[in-house]
């Protein structure tokens, strides 16, 4: 049957399909578009339950913060591909889901995709609507939230690969930015040496002992060079002991000293990190999809 134009405009804006998936979901329908509606979004899900096996290891960090600065959260949205990463409608789906997962605290990921925005749907549903649209898998990897109620909360994002969250007590807004960046350029494995898990400080005394002994020094002497290298390996990895970025004459502790500042906690999630990724190159994969055809 003949689709009126109008019709299929329509349908594309509301749906955000291509012209041709709309028309044909039209002709389906018979014209009815509510019809037709109710058809692409099935055949979506079909469609997203396909791809929901691929790799997704790009895609981008994302913070939505209350306007009073009390409530902040932190999170990892996941696509197939670089440029997907970059469009306006990953970027505004990766931005609502943290926006809702900031108002309405769900407990985890899980309890994300199942939040309903104010449309009605899911955002599990808007994800495979997403996926159906770009042709890649679209994933929600992690989020968290931190609340405060007589803190600062500091963030920062870098290009959308490197995202870090900072809670302190008695630190302005610039001096939590300030730390943010820091943690963001340096990655601390923890806030202090007594943080650190005890099998990685166990291990690394065990290797520079071993490095140590080799000299053939006195067992004394061994001693000293060792918490000589174990107090440069905790000033490497921890936080508070950390050279300040912006002033590497003085550390992180030194700093929070001097302006009667105190971290509580932080986090730093890295774009894709510990996602196995697929070696194949994508360019030569297309290519070779592009034989096939």
């Amino acid at each position: 049957m003949a689709i009126a134009a109008k019709l299929v405009k329509e349908l594309r804006a509301r749906t955000g399909a291509g012209m041709m998936e709309c028309k044909n979901a039209l002709i389906r329908s018979a014209g009815d578009i509510e019809a037709a509606i109710e058809d692409m979004r099935k055949t979506g899900l079909a469609k997203a339950d396909r791809k929901s096996g691929r790799v997704a290891a790009e895609g981008t960090l994302v913070v939505c913060r209350a306007d009073d600065g009390s409530r902040v959260t932190l999170l990892e949205a996941n696509c197939e591909t670089d440029f997907v990463a970059m469009g306006e409608e990953f970027q505004n789906f990766a931005q609502h889901a943290a926006d809702l997962a900031r108002r309405e605290n769900p407990a985890d990921i899980d309890a994300l995709l199942s939040t309903r925005s104010r449309t009605g749907e899911s955002i599990d549903e808007k994800r495979k609507e997403l996926i159906a649209r770009i042709g890649e898998n679209v994933s929600l990897r992690r989020f968290v939230t931190f609340v405060t109620q007589d803190g600062t909360i500091g963030h920062y994002l870098h290009g959308g690969k490197i995202g870090v969250l900072v809670e302190l007590v008695g630190a302005t807004a610039e001096l939590a930015k300030d730390l943010a960046m820091h943690i963001a350029a340096a990655n601390p494995q923890a806030l202090d040496s007594a943080s650190l898990p005890e099998d990685l400080v166990a291990r690394e005394k065990a290797i520079q002992r071993a490095k140590f002994e080799q000299s053939g020094k006195p067992a004394d002497i061994v001693a000293k060079m060792v918490d000589s290298a174990m107090k440069k390996f905790f000033s490497e990895v921890t936080l508070l002991e950390q050279k300040f970025v912006k002033n590497p004459g003085q550390s992180i502790g030194q700093l929070l000293e001097e302006r009667g500042a105190r971290v509580l906690r932080y986090v730093r999630y890295e774009l894709g990190e510990g996602i196995a990724r697929d070696a194949s190159d994508f360019v030569a994969e297309v290519m070779a999809q592009a034989k096939v055809q």
